[in-house]
């Protein structure tokens, strides 16, 4: 896997503390509507027949699970993560599914993506893109990789705008997210998530960073009052 910078090693080995239990923090610190994030995210994908999915910072491949259950038997799907623990606990996952012989893992990251130009006919990431560090680069590697006209799909929390929610929002963020994440798992590691959203840049000025790396047609939904945001652009 290509060298990561000291940033990049740390966060890896955030995650690989917090593998056995991401999972089960991730239904209930967002009280299972994650499930509704992944499944809209990958209902942006357009997959013809005979196609390849990258997923990309697949964790434990969840959203490689969801593609897999919504595409036609032909389609294939790679789930790459830089965290070698959380590919471990996918592929036991994966071998449980229906899914096994589709499904292939690779452990690199983002900005360093092993396969040639023009491979994919689409691209998910579901809560990674602001855990790489050069993120410019990233999203001109998913563009590399992906086929003209293929799409890649983002899904990421955002700021929600109104005021009230947002008041609520970070309350819950900045103080109960961390105790109960503290009590399961390491609380520095769901410290890290609120700090690295609210640093996170808005939805609009994300749209241009993917222009900026060459996608087309960007758009951007915002889900469950802005606590997350699905971003689309086409190579």
């Amino acid at each position: 896997m290509t060298n990561l910078s000291d940033k990049g090693r740390g966060i890896r080995d955030m995650f690989q503390t917090i593998a056995p239990q991401y999972d089960f923090l991730n239904r209930l610190l967002s009280l299972g509507i994650d499930r509704y994030w992944r499944s809209f995210a990958v209902g942006q994908l357009e997959i013809p027949e005979g196609g390849k999915v990258l997923d990309i910072a697949t964790g434990t491949g969840d959203v490689a699970l969801k593609i897999a259950s919504t595409t036609p038997r032909t389609v294939t799907i790679v789930g790459e993560d830089f965290t070698q623990g959380m590919l471990v606990l996918g592929r036991e996952k994966i071998e449980r599914s229906l899914y096994a012989d589709r499904i292939s893992l690779v452990n690199a990251p983002c900005e360093s993506i092993p396969h040639p130009d023009n491979t994919f006919s689409g691209i998910t990431i579901a809560f990674g893109i602001r855990n790489v560090v050069d993120r410019n680069q990233g999203l001109r590697e998913m563009r590399r990789v992906l086929k003209p006209g293929g799409r890649a799909v983002i899904l990421e929390f955002s700021n929600p705008r109104n005021r009230f929610f947002k008041f609520i929002y970070q309350f819950y963020f900045r103080r109960l997210l961390p105790l109960i994440g503290g009590v399961f798992s390491r609380r520095s590691a769901y410290q890290y998530l609120p700090d690295s959203v609210l640093e996170f840049p808005p939805q609009e000025e994300f749209c241009a960073m993917m222009q900026s790396a060459g996608f087309a047609d960007t758009q951007y939904y915002d889900l469950t009052f802005g606590i997350v945001s699905v971003y689309v652009g086409t190579k």
